[in-house]
């Protein structure tokens, strides 16, 4: 176990948004991590009303002394339309999850929803170069992660989401930026795809049910889900796919992934 820090007047701030934010594991993780780096920093966490963001958020990065700031639900768009400069990627899906003060004092932005995914699925050893995909859920998160499978080579892409205009949206934002990769919005089918992935909330509630009926599976196609649930306690999607003996990345895979990449982002790692 790492040893607490000690904060004093030199200690700097990082901080993690939200409403609500009880549910957060950020502050254990990160602070850990600045302590094994040697950094005099804590991440604490923040609960602001959803009515409130627009005036708080500006505010809280005048603080002098805050250096990084993690967004959750459901500030990941008003953080866009506030940070100085933005990733194109985070542009690409209208949000941001983590703002970073720069040495000029500006605060850039950048959103790694996407890229955790992707970093839990390469750190579980499933290439998904030439894949077919389906993504299920177009908000936020389906968003980032269909961009970063774009990015790492997927062949195709089909996006459902129960807001069928959504989809067709983000199909459409997608498939102008693609050269190699087929982008579509279409109904959630398994048939042909060799790699899918819940992008939605369904699973959170441990009554929640599939996502989408997807019936019997192929045991090559690897199932990826970005609800973060024990092991012990899978959401339906990863229980469905380990019956079918099929390759799996849990929200957990996706968290970790994300940990890293933001880490670097902070240039705490």
């Amino acid at each position: 176990m790492n040893a607490l820090p000690s904060i004093s007047g030199k200690t700097r701030l990082y901080a993690i948004v939200g409403d609500p934010i009880v549910q957060v594991r950020s502050p254990e993780v990160y602070c850990g991590e600045l302590v094994k780096a040697g950094i005099d920093a804590v991440l604490v966490p923040m609960h602001i009303a959803a009515a409130d963001i627009r005036d708080v958020l500006p505010a809280l990065l005048k603080l002098r002394n805050l250096d990084g700031v993690l967004v959750t639900s459901p500030f990941k768009a008003d953080a866009l339309a506030i940070a100085d400069r933005v990733h194109p990627r985070a542009k690409r899906v209208g949000a941001v999850n983590a703002l970073r003060r720069d040495a000029d004092g500006n605060w850039f932005g950048d959103m790694f929803d996407g890229e955790g995914f992707v970093r839990g699925l390469l750190a579980q050893g499933h290439n998904v170069h030439g894949k077919h995909a389906l993504v299920i859920g177009c908000g936020g998160a389906g968003s980032a992660i269909a961009g970063a499978l774009m990015d790492a080579g997927v062949k195709s892409i089909t996006l459902f989401d129960k807001d069928g205009a959504r989809a067709s949206t983000l199909a459409r934002l997608l498939a102008e930026e693609s050269r190699d990769c087929m982008v579509e919005a279409a109904s959630a089918s398994a048939a042909g795809k060799d790699l899918i992935v819940n992008a939605s909330v369904v699973g959170m509630q441990d009554n929640d049910g599939m996502p989408v009926d997807l019936g019997p599976l192929d045991s090559s196609v690897i199932v990826g889900d970005v609800v973060l649930r024990p092991v012990e306690s899978p959401t339906a999607l990863i229980a469905h796919a380990r019956r079918y003996g099929c390759p799996i990345a849990t929200g957990i895979d996706m968290h970790s992934g994300q940990i890293d990449a933001i880490l670097e982002f902070f240039h705490i790692r």
